[in-house]
């Protein structure tokens, strides 16, 4: 079945998934489609096969940060679809891909019909919630270098060695200067650990980039592990 793709209903009893199934869709993400806008009612449950869903706060200033990144490991919209509806943040594609889609009406009735979904999507919540105060506390005391290297960590796990952005969206993303995402752009691929050519990063030296990293990405992986009781090497994506 083409929605095991994604590791959370990959999860799922097979049964269960069966229930569910009839009523996902396959909806291919483009770079830059906006999944939801702040405060804007969201009426669509996406549980991603490839490709990055990035979560923005916007600032009143024009600026912007990244809070969270989704990807075939999760899923965008469940908990807004069990309360009010209502995203929270600016969710945008950063990276392109293909997802398994079902409408917020219908996760809600599933949910209260099944509770292994519901704890499936509590679970992930969870986590989800930690990613982004990890994300909070590494933007507020580690430095450019480690905070980048660790973006490319995680943008690695989801998408493999060739990430394609530019430096002005990773600029944006992390909340600093387009100089300063250049100098440490720079710096790396001086170091040998990334090419940089046409809007596209290529990682060169994976364990490297890791060194240089913050202890952030671990921390991610570990909570992910705790919330699935799984092992990395064998069950998560």
């Amino acid at each position: 079945m083409p929605h095991r793709n994604n590791f959370l209903l990959s999860r799922l009893e097979p049964a269960l998934l069966a229930q569910i199934g009839p009523h996902l869709s396959l909806v291919t993400l483009h770079h830059g489609d906006v999944l939801a806008e702040t405060h804007q009612r969201i009426e669509k449950v996406y549980f991603p096969h490839s490709g990055i869903i990035s979560c923005v706060v916007e600032l009143v200033g024009g600026g912007a940060i990244e809070t969270g990144l989704i990807g075939n490991d999760g899923e965008f919209g469940a908990s807004q679809a069990l309360d009010d509806k209502v995203s929270l943040n600016h969710v945008v594609i950063q990276v392109a891909g293909v997802a398994s889609v079902i409408s917020s009406d219908r996760v809600r009735e599933f949910a209260r019909a099944l509770p292994a979904f519901r704890g499936l999507l509590v679970k992930y919540e969870q986590f989800f919630l930690s990613q982004v105060q990890q994300t909070a506390a590494c933007n507020a005391v580690h430095a450019l270098k480690a905070r980048t290297c660790k973006w490319l960590l995680r943008m690695h796990d989801l998408v493999g060695v060739d990430l394609p952005l530019t430096q002005e969206f990773l600029a944006e993303m992390m909340g600093v200067r387009r100089t300063s995402v250049t100098d440490v752009a720079g710096e790396l691929q001086n170091a040998g650990m990334i090419t940089y050519r046409r809007g596209r990063i290529h990682i060169v030296n994976l364990e490297q980039v890791r060194q240089w990293a913050c202890e952030c990405d671990e921390h991610v992986r570990s909570h992910y592990r705790r919330t699935f009781q799984s092992n990395e090497a064998t069950e998560s994506p």
